[in-house]
């Protein structure tokens, strides 16, 4: 590692790959210079020193059918632990995600979510961790590969004045070694895949925060990566904005993307993400299908029923299905308060259908998230 004159380690630099082109991993002001790989003699996931005097976990010793079915996980953390001189800023964090997942990391101010975004983003080697794999790809043994598969968004933009639209995409584009043929074309299809064409000549430093932050994403898919590392993509952004973003994100999971975002809009990652993690003060306090942790807190979905031969004696029939919590009877319709950890949604719909139910309507409502977070956490920072 070279030291700039503040001090500062900063990467050296190395010829591009004999591949044709990689991906230098970005941070808000532009491109970092490439990192020498480390030499693969071992398959140890350990970034760096633990830190602070304290000795990390052993490296990871997996077995041949174990690391058979790596390549299902875009993104494998076990044990994951960070340092800032004595602060301990991520406790032990595992963090698992499955290929073409849309992963929603929720946490407070300060809990770490950044912290470990970075470290999938290889901007920090040092860690300890008794995993740590993207794709597969060990961390600290071949991070530029790794750098070949991610795309990382920021919370801050980074400002280049005097370029334009069409412009900024070029400099990254040679950036990321695209081959000189092929640019003109890719940076077309990222600027209609992310509604930016006709603003293509226009000023980057014009643009509205929420063009920017497409202009973000436009930026990191020019290298069609498998994983997308969005860090608060939706921060700042006015509701049409916050709407235009989550259908774009939308658009790349249904492409097959993998995404790892943090936000505090709990509300619009309910509705976007396959899959949550809750981080609080550098542990991971609840992980894996929104539903599933509903279920583990035992709170309760609330479903709309609208039933066209609804009767006083089928109201009570209904009370008594396994799983219902509450019944309120409106006209025909009904408000169902059910325990998914008693009664799937789908077995639900079967058992009001066996007590003569005529079913219009049945729609469950979306999970409160903000609930989830407030049972899950106590305000605590690293």
């Amino acid at each position: 590692m070279a030291s700039n004159d503040k001090g500062d380690n900063v990467p050296a630099r190395r010829t591009p790959p004999k591949r044709g082109h990689g991906i230098p991993a970005t941070d808000s002001d532009g491109p970092a210079a490439l990192a020498e790989n480390e030499p693969a003699t071992a398959d140890v996931d350990t970034g760096g020193p633990a830190g602070a005097g304290e000795e990390g976990p052993a490296p990871d010793r997996s077995s041949r059918d174990d690391r058979s079915d790596a390549a299902d996980w875009m993104v494998d953390l076990r044990g994951l632990h960070v340092w800032f001189g004595k602060l301990h800023a991520v406790r032990g964090i595992d963090l698992r995600i499955p290929r073409g997942e849309i992963f929603g990391f929720i946490g407070p101010n300060g809990a770490g979510k950044t912290t470990t975004i970075k470290v999938l983003a290889t901007l920090i080697p040092e860690f300890v961790a008794t995993r740590a794999r993207v794709g597969g790809v060990p961390l600290a043994v071949d991070p530029q590969r790794v750098r070949m598969m991610i795309g990382y968004v920021p919370d801050e933009f980074g400002l280049y004045r005097g370029l334009t639209v069409r412009q900024y995409l070029e400099f990254f584009a040679a950036a990321y070694f695209l081959p000189a043929r092929t640019r003109a074309a890719v940076i077309d299809d990222v600027l209609q895949l992310t509604d930016l064409t006709g603003k293509a000549d226009s000023p980057v430093d014009g643009l509205s925060r929420g063009m920017k932050q497409r202009l973000s994403v436009a930026r990191v898919l020019l290298h069609d990566p498998e994983l997308l590392l969005l860090d608060e993509p939706a921060s700042g952004l006015d509701p049409r904005a916050r709407i235009e973003m989550r259908e774009l994100l939308k658009a790349l999971h249904q492409m097959g993307k993998t995404i790892l975002i943090s936000s505090h809009i709990l509300h619009e990652l309910s509705q976007l993400c396959t899959q949550i993690g809750v981080i609080e003060a550098g542990r991971m306090v609840a992980s894996g299908p929104l539903s599933e942790i509903y279920r583990r807190l035992n709170m309760q979905r609330v479903v709309q029923v609208q039933i066209t031969n609804l009767d006083d004696g089928m109201v009570q029939r209904i009370r008594t299905l396994p799983g219902v919590a509450g019944v309120q009877r409106m006209v025909d319709q009904l408000t169902l308060e059910v325990r998914e950890d008693v009664t799937a949604l789908e077995d639900l719909l079967d058992a009001l259908r066996s007590v003569g139910a005529r079913i219009r309507a049945f729609q469950p409502e979306q999970l409160d998230m903000e609930t989830v977070f407030m049972r899950l956490t106590e305000g605590q920072v690293a």
